[in-house]
């Protein structure tokens, strides 16, 4: 069996939860068939049965503005990659990026196309500000290959009820297969080799936030939070790759503002390397993820796989990972607005984040217990390997059934 993974992002170019689970599902998928990546970039990579090249945008679209660059250098990508021609057995699609790709795959060639929603377009209005008119071509492109695609693989049973509302989705064709952690890779470390170059004392248990300047990873509710907390906690924001320009001044803006008071907010504005990632979480006290919209949300498994009790909204997929008083806490957003995705004009939803980080980091015991029950979480639930495993038998059932 062949398989074809379409993705925007692959290493080392990899910049969410998107491209690391791909990253890994490739290479455990690898060990039980041949898998061809084809990507975003520059990548050439060949090793064993696994290999992935990466596509760049034949033109710049200059004429057009930056949202619709971005969604005209997309549809290149794309037809570049299924104009290579497709001699995979089975096709599978990654982010509405994508999509245009496992359509043609899918028409033109002949060969099933699986589609893994690590997000959905509708329930992120926010990206009208980044795509501009753009959005409207991914909320239908998403759409049309969803509805179209021979199984939809859901990261949660949380995103799964989304696909239903939203799709015209049959039952059989829509699989659960959690996101998964290399649990012999992500493991607490005592080393701090890699946090030497930052301002920041590592000794000192911080709260730490991991994750792209988004409207969806919540951070601005994270850095409104800040005021409320115990000021002798520090705060370490590693936070990078803003979407947007008026969203990196907003971000910016608040650490300002939230610094007046307190001179222990580091903010660490580069995408981190594995290793440094690792020592984040492993040196942490708390680990906060504020995420509005989070279908599954990998930057947990990661966070609890180093042994790091966790503060998550209770949004998505982050339930079905976080467990509410054994593995770290949850925050409600319901009661912060109609929506999650309003803009959250009350501060409740800032000071109960804050509320949960005070008591846990004032509470050494109960983190202690969180830590081991987070770490033991990952090994019993998370693995790659089983999740390949369910993956590929997807894969059979469809080739069989064609």
């Amino acid at each position: 069996m062949k398989v074809l993974y379409i993705t925007n992002e692959y290493p080392p170019l990899v910049y969410g939860g998107a491209g690391v689970h791909i990253e890994y599902l490739s290479k455990e998928v690898a060990k039980l068939a041949d898998v061809e990546v084809r990507c975003y970039g520059d990548q050439k990579m060949f090793k064993d049965n696994l290999k992935a090249i990466g596509y760049e945008s034949a033109a710049t679209y200059q004429n057009l503005n930056r949202g619709l660059q971005s969604v005209f250098k997309t549809i290149d990508r794309d037809l570049q990659i299924v104009g290579e021609g497709v001699d995979a057995d089975i096709v599978h699609c990654h982010t509405w990026y994508t999509h245009m790709a496992g359509i043609m795959a899918k028409l033109n060639f002949g060969v099933p196309l699986v589609v893994t929603t690590h997000s959905l377009e509708p329930l992120r209005p926010w990206k009208r500000e980044q795509l501009a008119g753009g959005y409207d071509f991914s909320l239908w492109v998403e759409k049309t290959a969803i509805e179209m695609a021979d199984a939809v693989i859901a990261v949660s049973n949380g995103t799964r009820a989304d696909v239903k509302g939203l799709f015209n989705v049959a039952e059989d064709r829509l699989k659960v297969i959690y996101n998964g952690i290399d649990t012999d890779e992500f493991r607490k470390t005592s080393s701090t080799e890699n946090l030497k170059r930052f301002d920041f004392d590592p000794a000192v248990p911080y709260l730490l936030f991991v994750g792209r300047i988004t409207r969806q990873k919540g951070i601005i509710h994270l850095v409104n939070a800040i005021k409320y907390l115990n000021p002798e906690i520090p705060v370490v924001l590693a936070a990078g790759a803003a979407d947007t320009p008026e969203i990196e001044h907003e971000m910016t803006e608040g650490v300002k503002a939230a610094s007046q008071n307190r001179g222990n907010i580091h903010w660490i504005r580069e995408m981190v390397d594995r290793k440094t990632l690792i020592e984040l979480y492993s040196h942490a006290g708390v680990f906060c993820c504020p995420s509005i919209y989070e279908p599954f949300g990998i930057i947990n498994l990661e966070a609890m796989s180093c042994g790091t009790p966790v503060v998550a909204s209770a949004v998505g997929g982050i339930p079905e990972v976080v467990i509410d008083g054994v593995t770290g806490k949850l925050v409600a957003l319901e009661q912060t607005a109609e929506s999650p995705f309003e803009a959250l004009k009350p501060d409740v939803f800032a000071k109960d984040l804050a509320t949960e980080v005070n008591k846990l980091m004032a509470d050494p015991q109960t983190c202690q217990k969180m830590s081991a029950a987070g770490r033991r979480r990952v090994e019993e639930t998370f693995s790659w390997k089983s999740i390949a495993a369910q993956t590929v038998d997807l894969y059979k059932s469809l080739i069989k059934g064609k």
